[in-house]
């Protein structure tokens, strides 16, 4: 069973940062790729970056030059750096993986951008 658990949302003021962890049971290597999506009230879940190991990264528009994805293998953790964080940053965020042709979820965990 595959597993990813989210940590690191909160609450934090306009122009702040916070940087969130997806902990993966399986090496991070062994997943095609692996990325961050966001769910707002009342929206569609979007994709707010992604990782394509040993190939790309991309970033929703939104999100560019402000929030950066990594990855380190040796703690099978995917990080997102998130920065200037504005009020419509403010969601669910989801870590999502895809491996061998499935796809798996965190549980998801709250960032409120909020004055």
């Amino acid at each position: 069973q595959v597993q990813l658990v989210e940590s690191g949302g909160g609450l934090v003021e306009p122009g702040g940062s916070l940087s969130l962890s997806c902990a993966a049971s399986r090496n991070i290597f062994s997943f095609h790729a692996m990325g961050w999506y966001r769910q707002a009230p009342g929206k569609s879940r979007e994709l707010v970056a992604r990782i394509i190991f040993r190939a790309s990264t991309n970033y929703a528009d939104s999100v560019k030059g402000r929030f950066t994805i990594s990855g380190d293998n040796t703690k099978n953790t995917v990080y997102l750096q998130m920065n200037s964080l504005k009020l419509e940053d403010t969601a669910v965020y989801y870590c999502h993986g895809q491996r061998f042709n499935y796809d798996y979820w965190g549980q998801g965990t709250q960032v409120t951008v909020s004055s």
